[in-house]
Parts: C-alpha cells; sequence; structure tokens
C-alpha cells in the first residue's frame, strides 16, 4: 500500500513537470531598456516631417510599375528568400526537437529464435535441445522537468525560432533596397548614356565645322586637332556606361531570382530616373526598436541566449526519471498468459554531486554569452540609428546639390549656344568652344548622377527605417 501511494505521488510530480506555469531555475528574461533620441537630428526636419511612414510597400512612392513588378517577382523567386525560409523551418523543427523531451519516451519490442543447444546443455535430456524462444516488451523512460530544464530549452528555441523569422524579414528589407537602388542605377546609365550620346552627335557637328572652317583657311590646324580630341574623348568614355549598364541588368535578373541577362529586353528602353515624392515620413527613433528587423533579431538571439542560463543551471540539480517495462516471454507456449508476463517500475534519482565545476564553467558561460548577446543588440540599435541618420541627411544634402546642378547645367547649354554663335562668327577662338562643351557634358552628367543618387539615398532611407514588411497589427488595418 505505502509503495502504491508512493507511486500515486510520482505520477503527481510528472504531471506537475509538464506544466509551463511551475518556477524555472535561472533568472527570468526582461527586454532590455533603451534610449533613444526624441527626434531625428536637425539637419534633415524640412526633408523629412513627422508621421508615420508608409514603410510596408514604400517603393510604390516612386510611381514605376516596372520597379512594382521587379519587387513582386523577387518576393517569390529570390534564392535568399527561400533560403531563410527553409532556416525558419529548421528553427520550428528544431523548437519541436526541444519542445518533446517534455513526455515521456516510449519505445515497443518484440522477437523470435530458435535455438539447438549442445548434448552436454541438455542437463541429460531434462531440457529439450531444440526450441523456440518469442517474447515482445513495452519500455518507458520519463524524466521529470522538476527544474525547468526542458521549459528554458524550449523558452530558448522559441527565440531562436523568432530570430529566424527577423532574418527573413532582414533579407527581405535589403533585397527590395537591392532591387530599387540597383534599378535607379539602371535608369541613371540608361540617361548618362544618352546624354553622352546627344553631346557626342553635337560635338561631332562642330568637329565639321571645324574641318570646313580649317579648309577654308580660316582657322589653325589646332581646332581640329582639339575637336577630335574632345570628340573622341566623349565617345570613349560611352563602353564604359554600357559595362556598367550589363552590370546593373545582370545583378536585377540574379535578385530577382532569374539568369543573368534575362532582363535585357525588358530594360533595354530608356525611361526616366525614378523621382521621389514631394512628402516624406520618417517617424521617430524609437520605432526602429519595432520596425527593423536586424533590432528585433538582436533582441531574440539575446532571448534565447539568456534562456540557456537556467538550461544549463537546471543540470546542478538531481533528475528524477521514471522507467518502465512491461514484457511477455515464451518458449513454445501461450505467449500471452500470465505466467510469461513481468513488468519493472520504479523512480531512478541522479545527482551529479562532483564534476569538476564543469557544470558551473558551463553556466558561467551561458552567462558570458548573454552579455556578449546583449552589447551585439546594443551596437545593432546604435549602427542602425547611425544608418537612418546618415541616409537622411545623404538625401537632404544632395537635393540641395540638384538645385546648383540644374542651374549650372543650364547655363553650360546656355554658353555652349551663345560660344559657338560667336566661334562661327570669328569673334572667338575655339578653345572656349571645347571648354564650353566639356563643362556641358560634365554638368548634364553630374546632374544624371544626382538624380540618381537622391532617389538611392531615400532608397537607402527606407532601408535603414526596415521598410518591406509591416507589424502583424499594422498590416492588418
Amino acid at each position: 500500500m505505502k509503495f502504491r501511494w508512493f507511486l500515486y505521488s510520482i505520477a503527481g510530480l510528472a504531471l506537475l513537470s509538464g506544466c509551463s506555469s511551475l518556477p524555472s531555475v535561472g533568472p527570468d528574461y526582461e527586454m532590455p531598456e533603451e534610449s533613444t533620441p526624441d527626434a531625428w537630428h536637425d539637419a534633415v526636419q524640412d526633408e523629412f516631417k513627422s508621421g508615420k511612414p508608409d514603410l510596408q510597400s514604400w517603393w510604390t512612392a516612386f510611381n514605376d510599375p516596372t520597379l512594382n513588378a521587379l519587387i513582386e517577382r523577387a518576393a517569390t523567386k529570390n534564392y535568399d528568400l527561400k533560403t531563410a525560409a527553409a532556416r525558419i523551418e529548421q528553427a520550428a523543427a528544431l523548437r519541436g526537437v526541444n519542445a518533446g523531451l517534455w513526455w515521456p519516451e516510449i519505445m515497443a519490442g518484440a522477437s523470435a529464435s530458435s535455438y539447438q543447444l549442445t548434448r552436454d546443455n541438455t542437463f541429460g535430456g531434462a531440457v529439450d535441445r531444440k526450441g523456440e524462444l518469442y517474447d515482445a516488451s513495452l519500455s518507458m523512460a520519463w524524466e521529470l522537468d522538476l527544474w525547468g530544464r526542458v521549459r528554458r530549452s524550449v523558452e530558448s528555441a522559441d527565440a531562436s525560432l523568432q530570430a529566424q523569422v527577423e532574418n527573413y524579414r532582414d533579407i527581405l528589407v535589403v533585397l527590395y533596397a537591392d532591387i530599387a537602388q540597383n534599378y535607379i542605377n539602371v535608369r541613371t546609365l540608361q540617361e548618362r548614356i544618352h546624354l553622352a550620346e546627344n553631346n557626342l552627335k553635337a560635338q561631332g557637328e562642330t568637329l565639321k565645322l571645324t574641318r570646313n572652317r580649317f579648309d577654308s583657311g580660316l582657322v589653325p590646324a589646332l581646332d581640329v586637332s582639339q575637336s577630335q580630341l574632345n570628340f573622341f574623348r566623349t565617345q570613349s568614355a560611352i563602353p564604359s556606361l554600357r559595362q556598367e549598364l550589363v552590370v546593373a541588368i545582370n545583378r536585377l535578373s540574379v535578385l530577382v531570382g532569374e539568369m543573368p541577362y534575362a532582363l535585357e529586353k525588358e530594360l533595354g528602353v530608356r525611361k526616366p530616373i525614378p523621382v521621389p515624392p514631394e512628402e516624406l515620413m520618417a517617424g521617430v527613433p524609437a520605432d526602429l526598436l519595432r520596425q527593423r528587423p536586424d533590432v528585433r533579431r538582436a533582441e531574440r538571439e539575446l532571448a534565447a541566449q539568456h534562456a540557456l542560463i537556467g538550461a544549463t543551471k537546471a543540470e546542478l540539480y538531481p533528475t528524477l526519471t521514471l522507467p518502465g517495462t512491461l514484457a511477455v516471454e515464451s518458449s513454445g507456449g501461450d505467449l500471452f498468459s500470465g505466467a510469461n508476463t513481468y513488468y519493472s517500475f520504479g523512480p531512478q534519482l541522479k545527482w551529479s554531486i562532483f564534476n569538476g565545476r564543469r557544470i558551473r564553467s558551463q553556466v558561467d558561460a551561458e552567462k558570458a554569452g548573454t552579455r556578449a548577446a546583449l552589447h551585439t543588440y546594443e551596437q545593432t540599435l546604435l549602427l542602425a540609428l547611425e544608418e537612418v541618420e546618415d541616409n537622411m541627411s545623404a538625401y537632404a544634402y544632395e537635393k540641395d546639390r540638384i538645385e546648383s546642378l540644374e542651374v549650372a547645367a543650364e547655363s553650360a547649354e546656355k554658353s555652349v549656344e551663345l560660344v559657338r554663335e560667336l566661334y562661327t562668327s570669328g569673334l572667338t577662338d575655339f578653345q572656349n568652344v571645347l571648354n564650353m562643351e566639356q563643362a556641358l557634358l560634365e554638368q548634364q552628367d553630374q546632374l544624371a548622377l544626382s538624380r540618381g543618387m537622391v532617389s538611392s539615398y531615400l532608397v537607402g532611407v527606407y532601408k535603414s527605417l526596415g521598410g518591406g514588411w509591416a507589424l502583424p497589427d499594422e498590416a492588418a488595418e
């Protein structure tokens, strides 16, 4: 009777050990409190208004259907995203491995064999020399999670799974930004090639003019040589731009999960550089804690590491296991008769009372790993703030630069018209024509570059804010 009550007590402990509300050894996790600025730096306040930006589909602000289509294709075909999705499945499966330790392990077995003994082992014929043996068994082993080792392991696995989800989101953020920036680069290069070809055509007309004037004896051969220098210098720059365009299209093709050159025909027709919207919002720095996937991932990795302290510390305490076996065995008779049945059941207690401080050293290692994970989280947040500030200021100052470049390009265009008239009339030498044509090409090229950079910097702003996905509660709105 006493043994029966003892078994009932053990069964009660087994049920309690599976209860997640039981306290576990080791410190409980608390999300670190980080202070962030109340607002972004004053230098960018004029360009970015206060308010909540639309980060989930930020690329639609450029109103470019081709860009929208490329991002939609990448969302289903990019291999980095597929790899990240597989990592989530792997983490979910590993979480199941740890959660499975909550339950008993039950094993079944059976065997059948025939035998023949030597004559010397039959005890003078008292034992049959030949026979058959059959047995079937059911065994169980259940380690009770009294100190929370399994609960802490599952807690760590849960956090690791969540970290993989954030890793997927981070790859999504980077992917969409890379596609947008490479697409802007393609359109910028096409514009630069177009401008170079227009300038080359105009410089070709100038070269023809200088040759005619030389043949008429109106100008020296130096004018022809300088005009040729200008023409062929411009011509030599175009192949390099075309090579850059090929590289940009190849990069875009791979980003959307296709072979290089796959987008060559689709992007072959020149289109304008995407233009940023007039009104922009950037939210507040504190939003980075909720929106940036890399910050969220670092926090989840910290939580996963923190839980390992308790999981390891639980090994300092005794483990209670409930083993049991139920089996039947027969040498040819009725296998399932009561006389052929045997069983065993009873608790087993194990306690590592000396291990050369191995377990405590492992606990210390997990604590140090947690401190390292905390510092990684803090550094990730600082880098996120830095990245946003850098991209915002780059966007704001490049917009200021565009205004000057637009005036310079317009002035260079007027200057070329005027200096050609003066040269044709013989009122100025060719050096002024040469200088103005060079200045026009340079200013137009710089203006095209700047327009592309402004749009690319804005993409960098959206990327640094964690754009490309939305929190579940925000996506439902």
